[in-house]
């Protein structure tokens, strides 16, 4: 039975809090200063300290600005890296806009295919609620990345630049939103009135007109074909003719996406190591890369970014940014703030439990590039963020406490060369037949 909250309890509260001699001071700056700011830690200032051990020179960073594109940012800087050594280009970028382009596009034909797909669950059904809540948006997962680039290929930015829509793209997304829910619409009723296939797929072409044309509006129309000027460290000038988004990659770029792969690292019951998952509804391209990730305990993880690192190639990850870190300064350590010390509570949780209960999820994708290795252990991570130059004190890059990795740090990319036997021979078993998640499953959320 429920107990309510009498007068006796208030008193009690209160008391409780006269009788402590630190309440007023504590009351008075946190009130004046918010919980944050109150409860900083300087040691952790002092212990983050921009140095490292292992470290790979990346450049400037990017700036996704107002937009939540954060994972093909990272995706697309991992490549860029060996792309600006190779051929002695500063500054150099891979089109972020033109990635953006073909993921809208395809996340549309996704959102219209799965509508069809559930049309006869009902209204208020979680996953048709799933469904509707987002029908399409900026986030997304490393795979996505490599269906897009598998199917369309990739230019550098001087081809197709960025707009205002896709530096801030609250008003795309919100429009482009409300015409695929109206599509949603449409398409159930057709499904209802037990329309051929014919009839229906004429419909969602009709839809993707729609949405192709919105986007060229937004965004620009991406190349077919494109000259590439540009200007080595050198003052040497290069032109290049007739590239395709293809050709370019293929000569450029070159990576051969099939070697990497998504380990996560989730010490939930649900997901015991070692073995791959995917996750439901979750992807962009039809009929293109599917979603999966090996879980691996958190030593075995942390152990393969580091030999990739030790090998002079830089590692997405996925994270849940925004917990114990510190935007302004650019750390993220689990004791940059002592908000228990502070405010008199406990308020610890396992990472298992985090996920469980809500507490955290992957958030946001950046880049290692550098950790610092004491007695072959990490002690701290430099990581390439893509939030510009501003952020944080080392020209957008940030330092990550080892603990705060293992907290926070969900996902890592691994060229498969990396894995060991065992590990390799999990894949090629499970390849074709993952653990399928729930589509709300924390693995399955987007990094923005």
């Amino acid at each position: 039975m429920s107990k309510e909250i009498t007068n006796a309890n208030i008193e009690k509260f209160a008391q409780d809090f006269a009788e402590s001699a630190k309440s007023n001071a504590i009351a008075n700056t946190v009130a004046h200063n918010g919980i944050d700011a109150s409860s900083r830690n300087l040691g952790a200032d002092i212990a983050m300290t921009p140095n490292f051990s292992v470290e790979i020179q990346t450049g400037d960073v990017a700036n996704q600005k107002q937009s939540g594109r954060c994972w093909m940012f990272a995706a697309l800087n991992t490549m860029r890296h060996p792309l600006q050594d190779k051929f002695e280009l500063k500054g150099f970028e891979l089109s972020q806009n033109y990635t953006n382009f073909w993921d809208k596009f395809e996340k549309s034909n996704f959102f219209l295919e799965n509508v069809i797909e559930t049309a006869n669950l009902p209204l208020g059904d979680r996953k048709v609620d799933f469904l509707m809540a987002t029908p399409q948006q900026d986030g997304g997962q490393w795979d996505m990345l490599c269906a897009l680039i598998e199917k369309y290929g990739l230019v550098p930015k001087s081809v197709m630049p960025e707009t205002y829509n896709s530096s801030r793209s609250s008003e795309l997304n919100a429009t482009l939103n409300t015409k695929l829910r109206q599509d949603a619409v449409e398409l159930r009723q057709l499904v209802a009135d037990d329309k051929s296939a014919d009839e229906i797929a004429t419909a969602k072409e009709a839809m993707l007109d729609d949405v192709y044309r919105i986007l060229v509006f937004t965004l620009g129309e991406p190349p077919v074909k494109f000259d590439w000027e540009y200007t080595d460290n050198n003052h040497q000038y290069h032109i290049e003719r007739d590239l395709t988004p293809k050709s370019f990659y293929d000569k450029y770029v070159g990576m051969d996406l099939e070697n990497y792969l998504s380990m996560i690292n989730s010490p939930t019951d649900d997901k015991p190591y070692n073995h791959v998952y995917t996750v439901d509804l979750l992807g962009n391209v039809v009929g293109g890369r599917q979603v999966r990730h090996m879980n691996l305990k958190i030593d075995d993880f942390k152990a393969l970014a580091v030999k990739q690192l030790q090998a002079g190639e830089t590692v997405w990850f996925g994270s849940d940014v925004g917990k114990s870190s510190d935007r302004k300064e650019g750390i993220m350590a689990t004791d940059v703030y002592q908000k228990d010390d502070l405010l008199g509570v406990d308020l610890s949780l396992t990472k298992a439990q985090r996920l469980d209960y809500g507490e955290s999820l992957m958030t946001h994708a950046m880049v290692l590039t550098g950790v610092d290795l004491v007695d072959g252990k990490p002690t701290k991570w430099k990581v390439e963020n893509s939030w510009g130059e501003k952020a944080g004190n080392f020209k957008g890059y940030f330092i990550m406490s080892d603990a705060w990795f293992d907290e926070y740090v969900y996902q890592v990319v691994i060229n498969k060369k990396f894995l060991s036997e065992e590990q390799l021979q999990v894949i090629a078993a499970e390849k074709d037949k993952p653990t399928v998640l729930k589509p709300w499953d924390p693995m399955g959320a987007l990094a923005l």
